[in-house]
Formats: C-alpha cells, sequence, structure tokens
C-alpha cells in the first residue's frame, strides 16, 4: 500500500481544501475552503458554491499552483451487484463517458422505466411499501440490499445511508448524485480540467500534486465521527449548532488552525437564522474532516479495512476517512 501522507506529500507543501455540501437546489449548494501553507491551515468563511461547471476549475485559479483536493457531498460509485450485471468495470471511464442528455439522468416515473440504462427511480414520491425491493427486482437485483455501495452501510457510529439510486427522502441522495455527476463533473472532464477521482485514480498521495483537483467523497456527519465532534440535537435548530462553538474553537487550538476573522462569530451564532445554515454548518464539518485526511489521519482505505477491496478501487468508492468497517443490515 501507499505511503503515509507524510511520507509520500510534505507537510509543508501548499494545499487548498475544500468542502461543497451539496444539495439538489443550488442556492443551498455552500462550501468551505481552507489553504496550508508551511504546515498550518488557514481556513475561510463558508460561501456559496456558485456555478457548478466551473467549481473544479475556479478552486484551481484559487490555488495558484498548489494541490487541490475537493470534497463532494455526493456519491462517487457504483453499487457492485449493479456494476456486474451492467458491464461496468471502471467508474471514472463509465462517467467521462456519459452525455447529460442520456437517461441516466432522467429518473424515471414508473418501474416499468426502470432500466440498467435508467436506474434512478422515482421521479416522484410513491405510496405504497416494497418500493426498493421493487427497484431492486427491477434492476435484476436479488434485494433492496444490493442497491447499496459497502460505504453505505450502517457502521457501528452510523447509520446506513440512502441507496444511490433511490431519488427521494430527506438527503435525496440519487438527486444529489446526478446534479453534481451532471452539472460538476461533467463539465469539467469536458473542459479538460485536471481532475482524478478518488479511490478509482490512487490512493490519495498519489492524487496530490499541483495544479490538479483530486475529488473525493465526503459525509459531513462522518467527518464529525472521525474528527471526535458530538452534536447534542439536530443540525437543524441553530441553538444545537451553536452549542458546539466550544468544541469546535478546542479543534482549532489543538491543530493550531487559523480561523478567518468573522468565523469564530459566525459558529457562535449557530450560522444565523437562516435555513442555509445547516448547510454552511456542514461544509465546515467538511472541510475539517478533510484536512484530517491530507495531514495524515488513518484513511480508511490505507488502513486495511474495506477500501482495499478491488472492486472498491474500480467502480463503487468509499468516503474519504471512514475507517469504520459495514455492518450487516438490521432485520426487522
Amino acid at each position: 500500500m501507499a505511503a503515509s501522507l507524510r511520507q509520500s506529500y510534505s507537510l509543508l507543501s501548499p494545499v487548498v481544501a475544500a468542502h461543497a455540501d451539496w444539495s439538489v437546489n443550488a442556492d443551498k449548494r455552500w462550501m468551505s475552503v481552507a489553504r496550508r501553507d508551511d504546515g498550518l491551515w488557514k481556513i475561510g468563511m463558508p460561501e456559496k458554491v456558485g456555478d457548478a461547471t466551473t467549481l473544479a476549475a475556479r478552486l484551481l485559479d484559487r490555488a495558484a499552483g498548489a494541490a487541490v483536493v475537493l470534497g463532494v457531498d455526493f456519491p462517487l460509485g457504483l453499487p457492485r451487484a449493479y456494476s456486474n450485471i451492467a458491464g461496468i468495470a471502471d467508474f471514472t471511464v463509465w462517467l467521462a463517458g456519459l452525455d447529460p442528455a442520456d437517461g441516466v439522468f432522467r429518473p424515471c416515473a414508473t418501474l416499468d422505466e426502470v432500466s440498467l440504462a435508467r436506474p434512478f427511480y422515482p421521479l416522484k414520491s410513491m405510496a405504497g411499501a416494497g418500493q426498493m425491493a421493487r427497484l431492486a427486482a427491477a434492476l435484476g437485483l436479488n434485494d433492496a440490499a444490493a442497491l447499496r455501495r459497502a460505504v453505505d452501510c450502517r457502521t457501528a457510529r452510523r447509520p446506513a445511508g440512502a441507496p444511490l439510486f433511490w431519488t427521494m427522502g430527506a438527503n435525496q441522495c440519487g438527486k444529489a448524485a446526478l446534479s453534481g455527476w451532471r452539472d460538476c463533473l461533467l463539465p469539467a472532464f469536458t473542459r479538460n480540467v485536471p481532475l482524478r477521482l478518488w479511490p478509482f485514480a490512487g490512493t490519495l498521495p498519489d492524487l496530490l500534486a499541483p495544479d490538479c483537483v483530486a475529488i473525493a467523497e465526503t459525509y459531513p456527519a462522518e467527518a464529525m465521527v472521525q474528527t471526535g465532534l458530538k452534536l447534542v440535537g439536530s443540525k437543524r435548530r441553530r441553538q444545537d449548532r451553536s452549542a458546539l462553538s466550544p468544541a469546535l474553537r478546542a479543534h482549532f487550538a489543538a491543530c493550531r488552525h487559523t480561523p478567518a476573522r468573522d468565523l469564530v462569530a459566525l459558529i457562535e451564532d449557530g450560522f444565523g437564522a437562516r435555513p442555509e445554515g445547516e448547510d454552511a454548518f456542514d461544509s465546515l464539518l467538511g472541510v475539517l474532516g478533510l484536512i484530517r485526511v491530507i495531514d495524515g489521519a488513518p484513511d480508511g482505505t490505507e488502513a486495511g479495512l474495506p477500501g482495499d477491496e478491488p472492486v472498491i478501487r474500480a467502480t463503487e468508492g468509499w468516503v474519504l476517512g471512514q475507517v469504520d468497517p459495514p455492518q450487516p443490515p438490521v432485520r426487522a
């Protein structure tokens, strides 16, 4: 396996880390950007993502020659059972070969429309139990569990995530994936922006390079677990976000991070009363998780955990920084 980040990429090398908290609604997409120079990180204020089609190129411009790591809160990869049936051996090759007009970007209104070329379902909320099992059957999969990637399964410290192809639910995982692939990644591929998708293109140390964007799937809830931060209550409530401010300030001090002038005040204020405060909050958690991995903390795919499986590196993907292995599903 690759050497640690400290061995393969100097801790003094400049790096720009950005985490984009993704949403189907472009107005709710926020990101936090941090820069490391001389081994120390400066963390900026949360900001709107802006034009998704130019995000990777704009981060390269801001980096001014430094390596860029972009964490995105949408899935990168496909369930292995689906890939096997569809004959997809390389997620990056498959993704780069898509056209925005392809059927994969049109969620199906009915199960009769579902196919390997159009696996996302439903177009709108559907009544009745067992819809996920019916979706799996329509795709030729054994059961609803086959709709999940290994990294989507529950762990000892968090519940299971939503299946990739399912487009409903609070986090709208499927719709976020379609939006991120179509609106962010495909335009960058088309414009020949130097993208390297982790873990498909190699280990993270291999992908850190000047004038290059390494893109990894990240998850704010997982980042909070890995950084040791514990939110009591709900991230949707301003007062609960504000209650985390002492722990965040302690984290900055322990890691010798320098927050932007107004960031501490924003944290103490609970990221404001507007609904997008939750998204700005998530973007900060995500970038803290990125920094932790970039600076050499254990990386799930480099630590002998499920990330070592060839299928995860080829088609299924993983969440950067996750070291907890998947647990069997809870049976009713």
